[in-house]
């Protein structure tokens, strides 16, 4: 009876994990589901050791998440992420602030490419393809969220280019792009190939930038407090045109030249006769062709060496469609008078010379309280943190 009975609690006991494993890995609408992990990250199943940094520098595993796109920080340190493929938002603490994420939160799944994350006030938002959620007082309920408030859903549904990078401005505004639905095409609806911003609660949604093809990172010069933007480059031009850019809007309204010009002086093949490239904005930097520029930030902290203050990293998703592969890596642009002066690559080696297989894909950047940053992948599945001693 004894043996009997030890084999039905072990059997208990083993469908009971089953289930629990299910319900955090796909599907559905999952919400608040905690993934508690009992240890952390182990750095020694990734290939670290192929990333080339600076002297001094140093990248470890911050925590891993499926998919990793976009990164949010709120007051408290609780790293939120979005994701492209897996429809799903998490969360990410640092409860004993060692520098590596101890507990991880699944806050919802079975959205439409959630891509964009963003905090303000005590709130999450979430921007799917077509709409943005809030998910009021988060950090209070981290373990099972209040069903979030849908406060927008008039953007344009196509997928193509549809997920969202968003973020507050220094005017309290939420900033939402809209790609182009397509590699390169002219569309009747005005929002297409924007940037729009509008207030927190989903009221008086404005255009404030036009001809911008697909951005997916941005931020503002904490200095003048100009929104600087990355800007993707149209495919099927061949391998080295056109490049893809960093621009800055210094006024509402401006047209940053897609679909008729690229990199400010390369007019569109198929659309480049109708306007010139005198009409639009220079880029304030040209990055290679394919390169894929993702997340950006200007660097504020103070872990760094100091002639990095002001400057701007940037991350180089890579590309899919060129001959031989480029970017995957991370770069910095020199920034002297609000102009940028020069790039470097700050970390490369997640693409492998030979052979040109890629073991990880850069995405967003995330500057932490102590002047470190996060870096998300979002072909690892990783968030790294990248410090300086």
């Amino acid at each position: 009876m004894r043996v009997l009975i030890f084999f039905i609690t072990l059997l208990t006991l083993t469908l009971g994990c089953s289930s629990e494993s299910d319900s955090m890995s796909g599907g559905g609408e999952d919400i608040g589901i905690k993934d508690s992990l009992s240890t952390e990250p182990n750095a020694s199943e990734h290939p670290l050791h192929k990333l080339n940094l600076p002297k001094g520098f140093k990248i470890s595993v911050f925590g891993e998440v499926e998919n990793a796109r976009s990164l949010a920080i709120s007051p408290s340190g609780v790293v939120y992420v979005g994701n492209r493929n897996g429809g799903k938002v998490y969360a990410l603490k640092d409860s004993d602030a060692n520098g590596v994420a101890d507990e991880k939160y699944l806050l919802a799944s079975g959205l439409k490419m959630p891509n964009g994350v963003a905090f303000k006030d005590g709130a999450l938002y979430v921007a799917e393809v077509s709409k943005i959620w809030k998910f009021d007082n988060i950090e209070r309920q981290l373990k099972a969220p209040d069903k979030p408030k849908l406060i927008y859903d008039e953007y344009p549904t196509e997928s193509h280019h549809g997920w969202k990078y968003i973020a507050f401005g220094p005017d309290g505004k939420l900033y939402v792009p809209v790609g182009a639905p397509c590699n390169i095409c002219k569309s009747e609806q005005p929002v297409f190939a924007s940037i729009t911003r509008m207030n927190a609660d989903g009221t008086n949604m404005e255009i404030v930038a036009e001809g911008v093809r697909n951005t997916v990172g941005f931020d503002w010069n904490p200095n003048t407090r100009e929104l600087w933007f990355t800007d993707n480059g149209r495919d099927h031009m061949g391998d080295n045109y056109p490049p893809c850019e960093l621009n800055r809007l210094q006024t509402d309204g401006q047209h940053f030249g897609y679909p008729y010009c690229h990199g400010g002086d390369i007019a569109d093949p198929e659309f480049g006769a109708q306007r010139p490239c005198s009409d639009f904005e220079r880029p304030v930097w040209n990055f290679g062709a394919h390169t894929a520029p993702l997340g950006m930030k200007f660097y504020r902290g103070d872990m760094f060496p100091t002639e990095y203050n002001g400057d701007v990293l940037v991350a180089q998703h890579g590309s899919w469609n060129r001959s031989k592969k480029v970017g995957y890596r991370v770069m910095r642009v020199h920034i002297e008078g609000n102009r940028a002066t020069s790039a470097e690559v700050f970390i490369d080696g997640w693409l492998e010379d030979i052979g040109q297989d890629q073991w990880g894909r850069p995405v967003d950047i995330l500057e932490m309280p102590d002047g470190s940053i996060l870096l998300s992948d979002d072909y690892a599945g990783l968030v790294y943190r990248i410090t300086y001693n």
